[in-house]
């Protein structure tokens, strides 16, 4: 029998019993729906990481001074001060997979201006290739140079978020603010970066140089800093510049062979790499759970097939009288089954596409502060047309063998 007068005699039949055949795939809808929408959140989840980690900046390693052990009481990351500014010069200077670094000091207060005030989420120190290493840009004016680094200088550059709490309609460039009673001249306004995965404003921030920080705020003469932030040229340059990095300082710091270093470098990527590994294995098992509905579709379909069979056991005998072979009986049957299965898997990717478009809504609407992007997974599509014919093959072959193997003369005297 032709293939295409099959697949005609299926779906006439199927169009014969549509509430049947609607009640059918239902599980199958259900199943798919279910899988796809649990794959793209999964994957939005994985984007959103991702982006959020880009944002942070391009191939980033962290370096951090050790932790501190004082008897049985441990200190804590940093405790111990190691790291200079004069080390983030060197690996900038003596690494050559390192793209650029910028040493990291930290304070805290308001920042006023006039009448108002404001504490911003970060005020910190930095060099002048900053912007590099963050991945930020400049939205107007400039950044800090050599100069202002060596002296000092009461400059500084700030974020969207101080714009709009201290500035409103007035242009901030140029203008003094005040920091702990020391004036500072604003020459830059950065970019907007929006809040971070955990919802923090990115914007909320104030930069000022490592060195005015140090000595005018915190008022210490030492060139110790927080932290290192080092950028490597290219993503598979990162194990060369953490391996630079660490002979570098270990060479600076005198650290003997075997001993512990005072310091710690910690790859960006890595952190990621393990967010990513956790939001698959969530979306895998979701999706598996999901997955056990489209064995529950499955056995509804075997359960049909094997009704269609009984009903249409005296229509099997005549097509058998007429000269229809087993293999052709089996073929009808099991292409009623795979149309139902691939109709259910095309309607529940539909159904699916929606609802993780529904949840992403939902997301943003009630995390105003993080932009969930929505992923519809094209592999997806192809895995639920495919997973979902072979569900109708592997339930509609037993009904469809059962049909094939049909005695005509008996099937003939069925009533």
């Amino acid at each position: 029998m032709n293939l295409l007068v099959t697949i005609r005699i299926a779906l006439r039949a199927l169009r014969k019993n549509k509430m049947r055949a609607g009640l059918t795939i239902l599980g199958v809808v259900i199943g798919i729906a279910a899988v796809t929408a649990m794959v793209s959140i999964g994957q939005s989840a994985s984007s959103l990481v991702q982006g959020q980690f880009e944002s942070l900046g391009t191939n980033i390693l962290v370096i951090f001074s050790a932790s501190h052990r004082h008897g049985p009481v441990h200190h804590g990351q940093g405790s111990i001060r190691s790291l200079t500014a004069g080390d983030s010069e060197a690996i900038a200077d003596e690494c050559p997979a390192v793209l650029a670094t910028s040493p990291i000091v930290g304070t805290g207060g308001q920042v006023i201006y006039g009448n108002t005030n404001w504490r911003p989420r970060e005020m910190v120190g930095v060099g002048t290739d900053y912007l590099i290493v963050g991945n930020w840009t400049l939205r107007h004016g400039g950044f800090f140079t050599e100069r202002d680094i060596s002296s000092s200088s009461k400059v500084c550059v700030i974020g969207q978020t101080l714009v709009a709490k201290l500035f409103q309609t007035t242009n901030p460039l140029n203008e003094t603010i005040r920091i702990s009673n020391i004036p500072f001249r604003i020459i830059g306004i950065l970019e907007p970066k929006g809040a971070n995965i955990v919802g923090e404003d990115q914007d909320n921030i104030i930069m000022m140089p490592h060195t005015t920080v140090a000595k005018r705020l915190r008022r210490t003469s030492f060139d110790t800093v927080d932290v290192i932030l080092v950028s490597a040229r290219a993503v598979d340059r990162m194990p060369d510049a953490q391996r630079e990095v660490r002979q570098l300082l270990c060479e600076r710091h005198h650290v003997a062979p075997g001993q512990p270093a005072d310091f710690e470098v910690q790859d960006m990527t890595e952190i990621a790499d393990i967010l990513g590994v956790i939001t698959g294995t969530m979306t895998l098992l979701l999706s598996s759970i999901a997955g056990i509905s489209l064995v529950v579709g499955g056995v509804g379909i075997m359960n049909i097939m094997l009704v269609s069979v009984t009903e249409r056991t005296r229509e099997i005998g005549i097509r058998m009288a007429v000269g229809a072979r087993g293999g052709d009986i089996l073929r009808q049957f099991l292409i009623e089954s795979i149309l139902l299965a691939m109709i259910g898997g095309l309607v529940g990717f539909g159904l699916g596409v929606a609802a993780s478009a529904g949840i992403t809504a939902v997301i943003n609407s009630l995390m105003k502060s993080v932009e969930w992007p929505t992923v519809i997974s094209i592999p997806a599509a192809v895995l639920a047309i495919v997973f979902s014919s072979a569900v109708g093959i592997a339930f509609g072959f037993y009904p469809a063998w059962r049909a094939s193997k049909l005695d005509p003369i008996e099937a003939l005297r069925y009533e």
